[in-house]
């Protein structure tokens, strides 16, 4: 079925992807002469930066998410549209929605980034990444089951493998997660378990690079460090993982090669770009790279089309510091502010100048009390930058009773220091462990060095 388009009507913008760069680019249109059509194959907005939260109980998936038709309801020129796009014809400015086309004057590309497990895709049924809601209940799952699962466990060296959480890659979503995790075992769950002594848990942080936190400031990356090692998180620098298969982390430092039992193993580690990128390089042949990110030109177009745009993750901008700017929420929402200014400028014969990001810091959260933000003029730790972090994540969450509904929760849980949002749900509650041939589940090959923990 074909939507077709009426006489003199307005200008077409379609907007593929409902995250922060589809989002803030609709928003910037809404009181334009133009008809916007937003598709995105969920009929929700989420709020990607605290699925952690939901991950480790402290949230439920409806805090974080907005319905695209009530955040646009007051919009009369948006229309919401639920599909997945299967194709572009630039020639003929349509994207294709399976037996449906939507026509377009002015078309932009926002569907964001998935995990990358640099080739190994097979290690994503051992190690889930977090990137959609699915994914942070899945993670609820394997961390709240192995919990469960130890209780019953009357072999000691499978419940320590139960016990030990690893986590791969030290970026914000790693250090949160892990933080969040230590938090649950320490001090959530100490008192609700009768078998076994949650304090025994072990979680475990694999950094590929030198530090934590590599975006941020490096006393901050320090901090961030000794603060979670505070927490009771163990962590590895310079690691580079060679394996994950059957409840077994392999991992090189330098030269010697180490493994780590564990039952639940979360992967934080990388990102590539969405399957559009793929569409776009075969259908308008632009350049992605490594990553399968968009080369885009530095008004956010693609080369050889100037009425097609692609921004946030999906987008590689290098034009202002040589290198493409980082995958966060207030670059996309940067960037769909400027496109929708653009476009309304064209219109009047007018333009912009090319893109510029305003750098607004940068942030991560470790524990209760416990955060780093790095402003670039002022930086914080502790207590203050907790609060700043807790301010910042209110700000960008869309909703007026979205924001209530978060603030409500956190400040339940400062007082009660309770998640109650631990549902074990989804697939059967766990899988029998595969056995383990060590005692020591921190084991060491080729070199026989134990690992130190």
């Amino acid at each position: 079925m074909a939507v077709s388009r009426e006489k003199n009507a307005p200008h077409q913008v379609v907007i593929v992807g409902g995250g922060f760069g589809g989002l803030y680019t609709a928003k910037a249109l809404a009181k334009a002469n133009v008809n916007v059509t937003l598709i995105d194959k969920r009929n929700f907005h989420l709020f990607q930066p605290l699925l952690y939260q939901v991950a480790t109980g402290t949230l439920s998936p409806a805090d974080i998410s907005a319905p695209l038709r009530s955040v646009f309801s007051k919009s009369k020129n948006t229309k919401v549209l639920l599909g997945e796009v299967k194709d572009i014809d630039p020639k003929k400015q349509q994207v294709i929605l399976g037996d449906q086309v939507v026509s377009y004057d002015t078309l932009i590309v926002a569907t964001g980034a998935n995990h990358s497990y640099f080739g190994k895709d097979n290690w994503k049924e051992f190690a889930p990444g977090l990137k959609t809601v699915e994914d942070a209940i899945e993670m609820r799952r394997r961390i709240f089951s192995a919990f469960e699962a130890a209780e019953n466990e009357t072999d000691p060296e499978k419940r320590r493998a139960l016990l030990t959480f690893v986590l791969v890659g030290g970026g914000p979503t790693g250090v949160e997660l892990a933080g969040a995790i230590a938090e649950l075992a320490y001090k959530t769950l100490q008192d609700d378990f009768r078998n076994i002594n949650t304090s025994e848990t072990k979680v475990v942080l694999l950094q590929g690079g030198d530090r934590i936190l590599p975006h941020i400031a490096p006393e901050l990356s320090a901090v961030a460090e000794v603060s979670l090692q505070k927490l009771g998180v163990i962590i590895h620098t310079k690691t580079r993982v060679t394996n994950i298969e059957n409840d077994i982390v392999t991992f090189k430092q330098g030269n010697e090669v180490q493994e780590i039992a564990s039952k639940t193993i979360l992967w934080s580690a990388g990102v590539q770009g969405s399957p559009m990128g793929k569409i776009l390089e075969a259908r308008a042949n632009v350049e992605c790279d490594h990553a399968g990110r968009v080369i885009v030109e530095p008004n956010l177009t693609i080369k050889g089309y100037k009425n097609i745009f692609v921004i946030g993750d999906l987008a590689n901008f290098s034009h202002q510091t040589g290198k493409p700017l980082p995958g966060v929420a207030p670059v996309a929402k940067q960037q769909g502010e400027y496109v929708g200014g653009l476009i309304q400028l064209r219109l009047h014969g007018h333009t912009l100048p090319e893109f510029h990001y305003t750098d607004v810091g940068s942030l991560a959260m470790i524990g209760q009390n416990l955060a780093v933000v790095d402003l670039g003029f002022i930086k914080l730790t502790g207590f203050i930058a907790w609060v700043f972090w807790l301010l910042i994540h209110i700000y960008f969450l869309i909703e007026f009773d979205t924001k209530l509904l978060v603030v409500f929760q956190w400040a339940w849980n400062y007082i009660s220091r309770n998640r109650r949002s631990r549902l074990i749900t989804g697939r059967e509650a766990f899988v029998e462990p595969q056995p383990i041939n060590n005692n020591n589940p921190y084991q060491a090959t080729e070199t026989k060095q134990p690992v130190k923990v």
